[in-house]
């Protein structure tokens, strides 16, 4: 595992990540300093190589908790210092614009279940009625194209998320992938 490979891999996506969680630019850059500061301290910590990316976006989360804490010491922080805590509109929106094709390329009773729950908003007690299979039936089907959905989305795609499974920040695969 080489430091050097590790950060051009990884810097860009480090700084989106930041960037959507602190707003002054000078304080991303130092915060990513410091990230590459510990990476390079840490590295022989790291168990797997597979494992890298997880832990690299523990270390940018920690160092995120730690720079507002320690500015909270100095300072009572403004409304406009916690806009970092609001959901980043812009990676929603860019998603939004895949999902349709993704939806598309499954089987297409999938496709016709997840575009009248997830997309036209019906309810699935609705949808179930509206088909003629129980309740319980229709929210295992839904469940399943979800996940294959999901799956479609990881072939083309690496992304980050929070604890709470939320997306946080998300880049291409490659440029071959054609579905957005």
């Amino acid at each position: 595992m080489n430091i050097e490979h590790i950060w051009a891999e990884y810097k860009t996506g480090l700084k989106a990540f930041l960037h959507s969680r602190v707003s002054n630019p000078s304080d991303v850059d130092d915060l990513l300093q410091n990230i590459l500061l510990k990476t390079h301290n840490n590295l022989h910590t790291v168990k797997s190589q597979t494992s890298i990316k997880s832990w690299l976006y523990q270390i940018a989360n920690h160092s995120i908790i730690d720079f507002y804490r320690e500015r909270s010491k100095r300072q009572d922080l403004d409304v406009e210092d916690m806009w970092y805590q609001e959901e980043d509109a812009d990676i929603k929106q860019s998603l939004a614009l895949c999902v349709e094709p993704f939806i598309k390329a499954l089987p297409e009773e999938e496709a016709d279940l997840l575009t009248s729950v997830d997309l036209n908003g019906r309810s699935q007690r609705d949808v179930a009625e509206a088909i003629g299979v129980s309740y319980s039936t229709l929210k295992s089907r839904v469940q399943k194209a979800r996940v294959n959905l999901r799956g479609l989305f990881e072939t083309c795609c690496h992304f980050s998320v929070d604890s709470k499974g939320n997306i946080m920040d998300f880049e291409p695969k490659s440029k071959n992938c054609k579905r957005c």
